[in-house]
């Protein structure tokens, strides 16, 4: 027994029609032109009525910005994983990984002198100044932060993580302010502590040019990003 031979499947081919590609063209024609007399028509009430030209234009505005978010919104549930029976369960959508905010608080005074010469630093950098280095040591020469702010200028900190009970006195200033610009050439000179100043010690930065900076004001810095070369 003898199958049929299946014919071959052709393409339609339409001819060519003059009629269509007339009419085609004339109601192109149409749609620009009612375009046109829609625009001018546009036009002439914004002349007219600016007030209620622009807020027709936010209300179109809110409109489409609504449309988005509800497409939106129907896309990520119809992506979303469906539970038993077809049915969407409250975890279906998974909500976006919270993102991470580096903190800034910091406990200073359980530090111990090399913890807070680095975190001195750490605040440095994230307040835009580059080159920045820990050089506290023996040998430093008063010296414990060296960097560059941002608008160029040399930076040089003394760090001094003191308990409350012990303040920076004035002879640890005049330590420092013999060197901090002399041999470290200094733009801007700082003494930061966890503790307080005494008020010979503010005196003398006072008329050195050197900034002080003590537990409360360190705690402002750290907190709002306010640094001291900028006060």
């Amino acid at each position: 027994m003898t199958t049929p031979a299946r014919r071959p499947r052709t393409r339609r081919q339409y001819a060519f029609s003059l009629r269509n590609l007339s009419v085609c063209c004339g109601l192109i024609g149409i749609v620009l032109f009612a375009a046109g007399i829609t625009a001018r028509a546009a036009a002439r009430a914004a002349e007219d009525h600016p007030i209620a030209a622009l807020a027709l234009g936010l209300l179109v505005l809110s409109a489409a910005v609504m449309m988005r978010r509800r497409r939106l919104a129907v896309r990520r549930l119809a992506l979303a994983p469906a539970g038993p029976g077809g049915m969407l369960t409250p975890d279906a959508v998974v909500p976006a990984p919270p993102v991470e905010v580096p903190s800034w608080e910091a406990d200073y005074d359980a530090m111990d002198p090399d913890e807070f010469e680095q975190a001195i630093a750490d605040l440095c950098e994230r307040d835009g100044c580059e080159a920045t280095s820990v050089v506290g040591g023996a040998g430093d020469l008063g010296a414990d932060v060296l960097a560059t702010t941002p608008d160029g200028r040399r930076l040089v900190i003394q760090c001094k993580r003191y308990d409350a009970t012990h303040k920076v006195g004035s002879q640890d200033v005049q330590r420092f302010g013999g060197t901090c610009f002399a041999v470290h050439e200094a733009h801007i000179a700082i003494v930061v502590t966890t503790s307080e100043f005494t008020e010979p010690a503010i005196d003398y930065a006072a008329q050195c040019g050197i900034l002080c900076v003590d537990g409360q004001e360190l705690s402002t810095w750290a907190d709002t990003g306010s640094a001291p070369w900028l006060w």
